[in-house]
């Protein structure tokens, strides 16, 4: 009998860390130079944002894709920034700087949703910075590529 119980506490666990490894974020944090920093921003607050689709390719998929997201502009009035730039930070430690230009230069979104799927951390998200790169040839150069950061949970404006 406790071989039994066990064997389904463990199986019980095991699928709840899968089920959670699936789930998206809920949360943004953004730290750095604007009135209310740090803050983290909800699901809720972020869906106030407006939504915006892009479709466009990406060099880790194959083909064109529909990303749904918000423009990272409009994150940025929303909360003030006031910096040059953006240090992206994902779920694995990677970051990438990005000059505040871009997401006054093009529509860089974070998106939310790819192909009409919201996106999960096994395929890049819960957020994703996403550029139109098939919409300017400047951003079909390996620069721009650093800054597509997937499993997005920080940005510190600097």
């Amino acid at each position: 009998m406790f071989i039994k119980v066990a064997a389904l506490a463990c199986g019980l666990m095991l699928a709840s860390i899968a089920t959670s490894a699936d789930q998206p974020a809920l949360s943004l944090h953004v730290t750095g130079q604007f009135a209310k920093a740090p803050v983290t921003l909800d699901r809720a607050a972020l869906d106030d944002l407006s939504a915006v689709t892009i479709n466009t390719s990406t060099v880790i998929t194959d083909g064109t894709h529909s990303f749904t997201g918000f423009l990272m502009r409009d994150l940025l009035d929303h909360l003030g920034a006031t910096g040059t730039s953006v240090t992206a930070v994902a779920l694995n430690d990677y970051s990438v700087e990005i000059p505040m230009n871009d997401f006054y230069d093009y529509d860089v979104i974070v998106a939310t949703h790819m192909d009409g799927k919201a996106l999960r951390r096994a395929d890049k998200g819960p957020f994703w910075i996403v550029y139109p790169r098939d919409d300017h040839r400047a951003l079909q150069d390996i620069r721009f590529d650093y800054r597509w950061v997937w499993q997005l949970y920080q940005l510190d404006v600097q």
